[in-house]
Order: structure tokens, then sequence, then C-alpha cells
């Protein structure tokens, strides 16, 4: 099948045949035709499916074609809701790349940056919007923005758009909408919010699903290195060395994890930057263009600013924690293995995450391989998995303030040692020692 038996006007077969694309992916297939119908649309699909395109290439196409009501400045017509920064501007640069031969034009606007030039830029006039819904509530409450007159809305990646909390700013901008619109969503997962959501939302929608349903591409190979919290850095730096890995996204739990990674790997002549919501848009910006041109080695990402990304022919993402939210892993091993590439997903996992690990197979329905790594072996830990780095403000054992998840720091194993002739100390539910690793382990030197 190609773009143009999907009904794409010449222009934009034009642009789409520039970038370098031929055959459309199954989204595509599916959903194009779906939105050139004029219909709303739930669509199931995982990250890497080529979905952005799945939607930007009708809208601009029923854009182009239509009359646009009353006259003057160009009215918002197409309204992008995206829960994050980055994922904005990818969307924004894709309207731009492939609506070069159309008479439309788009701005992206989120938070972070001065609102001014995003004023100016609406006082223009804006064909298509793509906006995080913070800075979109915002420009509402300057009374810098009508939204009055827009024929599409869409929401992408809604069920991270939930995760984040942003469910009242939704509603609060579909409000502001024309009661007569169409309606895309589109989400890696369907949870009973979003079901919820969709319900409220969408008119007789058509649906798509081009996965299974919570799956992760098939097209990544999955692997879990069962590894000591303490010894994490350390093997991590072995692996991207002896493997001579030169493009790998690593993802962290928290903010003060990923700078500490970050830090740690560059002072071991590792090129590394960390990106979150506590860095600036700029430096964010910065970080992801340097590992995009491959002069960056090595992105230590949380889950929220790195949700989005779109890196071609990424090769290696690792969990260097592992998520607690099982549908997060997806999202973060769905970073590689995009558009019909292959990528290599690698967990860092340590005896206090095994209860995420299983989480995480009772939705993948399926057990992930263990591999440990020789020199790196796992021993018993008599340490708390998060644990600050030495000298880093740490607190004091006992106090039983919650870490990381929810943990108090008295949970976090048993003691090394115990009277003699006691009894074995009980671990909580779902917790082993090392000595009984479940599923297939072997020792390998890599990968």
């Amino acid at each position: 099948m190609s773009f143009a038996s999907l009904g794409l006007s010449a222009p934009i077969l034009r642009a789409v045949s520039e970038t370098g694309y031929t055959v459309p992916t199954p989204i595509q297939q599916q959903a194009i035709p779906a939105v050139l119908s004029g219909g709303d649309l739930l669509a199931g699909a995982q990250t890497g499916t080529g979905k952005t395109a799945g939607f930007t290439l009708p809208i601009l196409q029923l854009l182009s074609q239509r009359t646009v009501r009353g006259t003057g400045r160009r009215p918002i017509r197409t309204l992008v809701l995206t829960p994050t920064r980055e994922l904005a501007a990818q969307i924004e640069e894709s309207v731009r790349v492939y609506g070069k031969y159309v008479d439309l034009n788009s701005t992206v606007i989120f938070g972070g940056v001065s609102i001014n030039p995003q004023i100016a830029q609406l006082r223009k006039g804006v064909d298509i919007l793509v906006a995080t819904p913070g800075r979109l509530l915002d420009h509402v409450g300057q009374k810098t923005i009508d939204l009055s007159q827009v024929e599409i809305l869409v929401l992408d990646e809604a069920d991270r758009m939930l995760d984040m909390g942003f469910i009242r700013d939704i509603r609060k901008i579909i409000a502001l909408l024309p009661r007569q619109r169409q309606n895309l969503l589109f989400s890696a997962t369907f949870s009973d919010e979003i079901k919820a959501l969709a319900d409220g939302m969408l008119n007789r929608p058509a649906l798509i699903e081009v996965a299974r349903r919570n799956a992760p591409t098939e097209l990544v190979d999955q692997k879990v290195m069962l590894i000591n919290q303490q010894s994490k850095a350390s093997l991590l730096a072995h692996l991207i060395s002896e493997q001579s890995w030169y493009q790998v996204l690593v993802f962290t739990r928290t903010k003060h994890r990923a700078n500490w990674l970050a830090e740690k790997l560059a002072k071991g002549g590792i090129e590394a930057l960390a990106i979150h919501g506590n860095k600036s848009q700029n430096a964010r910006t910065r970080a992801l263009a340097d590992f995009k041109d491959g002069s960056l080695q090595v992105l230590v990402a949380t889950d929220i600013a790195a949700r989005g990304l779109d890196i071609v022919d990424l090769p290696h993402v690792v969990n260097f924690e592992l998520p607690n939210v099982p549908e997060d892993y997806i999202h973060r091993i769905g970073r590689t293995g995009r558009a019909g590439t292959t990528g290599e997903a690698l967990s860092l996992v340590c005896g206090e995450e095994l209860k995420y690990l299983a989480d995480i197979e009772k939705l993948l329905q399926r057990k992930l391989p263990r591999h440990t790594v020789t020199g790196f072996e796992p021993v018993a830990e008599t340490e708390p998995m998060d644990r600050p780095p030495r000298g880093a403000q740490q607190q004091r054992r006992g106090q039983g303030q919650g870490r990381g998840q929810g943990q108090g720091r008295g949970k976090a194993s048993a003691p090394a040692r115990r009277p003699a002739g006691a009894a074995p100390a009980q671990r909580p539910a779902g917790t082993r020692s090392w000595g009984s690793p479940r599923g297939s382990s072997r020792t390998t030197r890599g990968f």
C-alpha cells in the first residue's frame, strides 16, 4: 500500500516523499482514511508506530480543502494537546514538514519559556496550534487566544496526560471549544479513565488498535540484568564502554537520581547529560539536540521529560530504575524499536525492584530473560534501594521517612546478620534472596 492510495492530495504526497517515507505504517493505513472521513477517532497505538503522521497528514488535507469561516486573521482551526513540551515541539515540527506545500501555518506553545513571543505569534493568526494544557490555559486567562473556531481537537498520549493530572485542564479546554467539531484521541494504553474520557468526548468514534493492548513493540529485544543497587552505575558504565554503545537513553525515577547518574558517568569519561522538569527548556532542548545528532553519548531522563521523544534509530534504552507503574515501562522502551527499526531495552534490576518486575511481566504476559555480567553478580543486599549517594544529605537510619515510591527505610531489606540459632527473618511478600532467582538466569560478559 502507498500513501497515494490513502486519498492524500498531491502537495502532501510531495512533502511525504521528500522525507523518504514510501510505505505507510499500520496506524497510518487505518487512521488517515478515518480522519479524512470527518468522523471521531479512538486510536490505541504504542509509541514509534507513526501515529503523529497518522493525524497530521489528514488534518493538513482537511484544512487546506475547507473554506475558512469569517474574515480577518487566521483563526485556530485545529488544536493538538500533548502532555510534554518535547512532544509538542516534535508534533509541530511534523506539521511544518508535511505542510510545506499547503497554505497553512502552525505554532507551538508550552511553559518554561517566555509567553510574549507566543502571544505575538498568536496575534498573527494560526491554523494549527500544538499546546500543553497548562500554558494554553495561561493564554486563555490572559485572553490572548480564541478557541471559538476550532474544527478539530486532537488529544495525543491521552493516557499520560491523565497520569500527569491534566484531566481537569482538559475538561476546561474542551468547554471552550465549539460543540460541533471532530475529535481524535490517541493513547498507548486503554485504562478505565481513558474509556470514560472517550465516552464523554467522542461521538460514535472509529476504533483502531494496531497492536495488542498495553503491549510494547515486538521489535524491542528486552532483557533484565540482575545487579545490586550500589553497583548499577559501575555496570552501566562498563556496558557502555565495553559494548561501544554510542547512543543510550537512560531512565531514572527521580530528578535527583538523573542528575547524580549523569554527573557520575561524565566524571568517568562518558559524555552524559540529564533532562527533567527542573531543567530549563533551553537546557532540555540543547541536550536533546546534541543527543539526536550523536554528539551526546548518554541522555539520562525522568519519565515526564522523555515522554514523546522521537529519536531516529535509537539503539539502546536502559531502565536504571524500574518504574513503579507497569505501563510506564512500555512508554520507556517504546523510545527504541520505532517505525520498523529494531532496538534493545535493558533493565538493571536490584532485589527490591523484583516486585516492580513482577508487575511489568504480568502486564506483558510473559517473563523477561534474566542475565548477570561476570564481576557484577548480585549478592544479598543490606542497603535500601534508593539510598542517596554518600555525602548528599543522607537521612539517618530508623527515621522511617518515605523513600521513592512511599517505602519506609526500615522496609528496605532483612538485616545482614542474625543471632546464632535464631530463625531467619521473614522477607516481605514478593521479595526474595538473590540466591534463588526466578526464571532463566545465566552469566554473560555482555549482550
